[in-house]
């Protein structure tokens, strides 16, 4: 349709603009400061400005690591010509504003330790771009790199392997993350209580499991109301509890093993809830499944059959069946479980609830699993999701409100609910949390490892947690918990200590150090959303200015390993990725630490980027 034609009684827009050409002839338009100040404005806005950045990371005080690096990151920005602010935030608000609302320019964090290299395809492929939690949360999109990851999923063998080479060298060239260290581990025990710590799974599931009392428990023990003199000889004989520090305080006023903010390496919920199977020693065991066998499938990738073991129940004495099973698998797809006009997937656990294409209970303790278009190898790590009690977890796929926040449909009450008294069926049951100070978890008596004897791969963890009980006490420090260490308030140190206590550690004849190599690392994360971080060859520019090697040496005292590619602690690792004295994609422009800043600004003019008479890098 036409527009109409223009009023007879309204001058014409040809009329208005000679009128205003003719006033500016004449300089009547510009008989006012006001209209100069105005014009003036107008012309600013042609002007180059200077490329600003914010770095969001948390306070020293919760991971001194991480305030490094972010230092070291924005001091070198700024000698480029870029101005760079810190800020720092809880942890909680940290990975709130940059996995849930993507609110960030960069940021410095640690990526949770992972199973296997599953992890890859979640944290980049584009199709999880706007979803909150570790699924891309740099809004990174490359076609080529899709279909990569799309590939390595229905491979198996060498020719997954070959392709997950393939993908890191091209994420290495682009550059949406970069990867900065892989930290040692490093705790410390004291006394001779317990026997069989483990440096590389102390604070995990079977880390705690595979630990035995070195107390003898045949004589009864005093109550605290009593003397010696006094004992009660009919008391029955208990274990001591196992006492751990932790200086991450989340766990003790959240539960919910969903909630990605409250979440870090989930090793506490882990003791609450079980998988179907677990990762013994790099080989996929058995869990609270007995069995599975893959049967002849009618969907786009092969089918499971798994049984249950006999008499498992919740921590509540509710019977685990394959009801439960199926509704896991459907829920952390869309807690909404269909409720809601569109699916809310859990943001955690995206990595492996991506996998299945549907779970059907066959029976009480039977259940199909029907798998996408993956290989049998790709599709079993999808058995290591945690399950959770349906009975429980119905009740919250409704639409959450939240007082004065507008949540537009998206979240469901499951994301938002701390679960403050857990039900699951781990080995651990909870008992008792003071938050910000305390948790204490019980064994679970009804649990299979102590209906059972077992061998094989469960052998070590027969009879299942032996303590006592599980305490946990939050300590503000490091500092702190090697005090509590050394007056025989605790056993050990759950949360990994600084390499600035190990001299402390080993002048003690209390304590011993263990220290050992996780998979989790140390990144810098980009919001490729915007400009211009949305430039690959700009990412590519800042993560050169991450001096890896000396971040190491400095930041870790040594007690690191640099790497150039997130799959650096597992066999795929891409060969030309590997570590070598220097970053083999981006090596550092300059020599322990120093940057070479007129090296470094080079980059960031090949990148189409120039820079002002003040040395100020422009948006272009």
């Amino acid at each position: 349709m036409s527009p109409d034609p223009p009023s007879p009684s309204a001058p014409s827009l040809s009329l208005r603009r000679r009128d205003l050409l003719a006033g500016l002839a004449s300089g009547g338009l510009l008989a006012t400061s006001g209209c100069i100040r105005q014009l003036r404005s107008l012309a600013n806005r042609d002007t180059p400005e200077q490329v600003s950045l914010s770095i969001k990371t948390v306070p020293a005080d919760a991971d001194p690591r991480c305030t490094h690096i972010a230092r070291q990151l924005s001091s070198n920005l700024n000698e480029v010509g870029i101005e760079t602010s810190i800020v720092p935030m809880t942890e909680e608000e940290l990975l709130r504003d940059t996995l849930l609302n993507q609110s960030f320019d960069i940021y410095v964090m640690r990526h949770p330790a992972t199973d296997g290299d599953t992890f890859l395809y979640s944290l980049l492929h584009s199709r999880f771009d706007a979803e909150p939690g570790w699924q891309n949360p740099f809004g990174y999109a490359n076609l080529g790199v899709d279909d990569l990851l799309d590939s390595q999923r229905r491979q198996a063998g060498n020719a997954r392997v070959k392709t997950l080479h393939e993908t890191q060298v091209a994420v290495a060239r682009d550059q949406p993350f970069a990867p900065v260290a892989i930290p040692d581990e490093i705790r410390a025990t004291q006394g001779d209580r317990f026997a069989g710590w483990s440096a590389a799974d102390m604070h995990t599931p079977l880390g705690y499991l595979r630990l035995r009392s070195t107390v003898d428990v045949t004589e009864p023990t005093t109550p605290t109301n009593q003397t010696a003199n006094e004992t009660d000889t009919t008391q029955e004989p208990t274990q001591p509890p196992l006492r751990m520090t932790l200086t991450d305080a989340r766990a003790t006023r959240n539960l919910n093993p969903i909630a990605v903010e409250f979440r870090g390496d989930g090793d506490i919920t882990d003791l609450l809830y079980d998988p179907l199977a677990r990762r013994i020693d790099g080989e996929l065991v058995p869990w609270l499944a007995r069995s599975w066998e893959w049967v002849e499938s009618t969907g786009p990738g092969p089918t499971a059959e798994l049984t249950l073991r006999d008499d498992l129940q919740w921590h509540d004495g509710t019977p685990i069946t394959g009801e439960d099973v199926s509704f896991t698998y459907d829920f952390v797809t869309d807690t909404s479980v269909g409720e809601l006009e569109s699916p809310v997937p859990a943001p955690r656990f995206r990595d492996r609830s991506t996998l299945v294409a549907d779970a059907i209970e066959t029976g009480d303790r039977t259940v199909r699993i029907e798998f996408e278009a993956v290989s049998r190898e790709v599709a079993t790590a999808a058995f290591t999701l945690p399950l959770l009690p349906k009975h429980i977890w119905e009740t919250k796929t409704g639409q959450a409100t939240i007082a004065g926040l507008d949540t537009g449909g998206g979240v469901t009450e499951a994301l938002i609910w701390s679960n403050e008294t857990p039900v699951g069926s781990g080995p651990l049951k909870f008992v008792s949390a003071e938050g910000g100070a305390s948790l204490t978890l019980a064994p679970f008596e009804a649990h299979f490892l102590s209906q059972s004897e077992f061998d094989g791969p469960l052998a070590p963890y027969q009879g299942g947690f032996e303590p006592s009980a599980l305490e946990f006490t939050v300590v503000p420090s490091d500092g702190a918990a090697l005090a509590l260490l050394e007056e025989d308030e605790v056993d050990a140190t759950a949360s990994p200590l600084g390499a600035d206590v190990i001299a402390e550690i080993g002048r003690s004849d209390a304590l011993r150090l263990h220290v050992s190599k996780p998979s989790s690392f140390y990144h810098v994360g980009f919001n490729v959303r915007q400009s211009p971080l949305s430039n690959p060859r700009f990412r590519r520019a800042v993560a050169q200015l991450l001096d890896k090697q000396y971040i190491v040496s400095e930041v870790f005292g040594g007690y690191a390993e640099p790497i150039a590619s997130p799959l650096a602690p597992y066999p795929e690792i891409a060969p030309n990725l590997v570590w070598a004295d220097t970053d083999p994609e981006l090596p550092f422009p300059g020599e322990d630490g120093t940057l070479d800043v007129e090296l470094a600004k080079e980059s960031f003019r090949e990148a189409g980027f120039r820079y002002n008479e003040s040395g100020e890098l422009l948006r272009r």
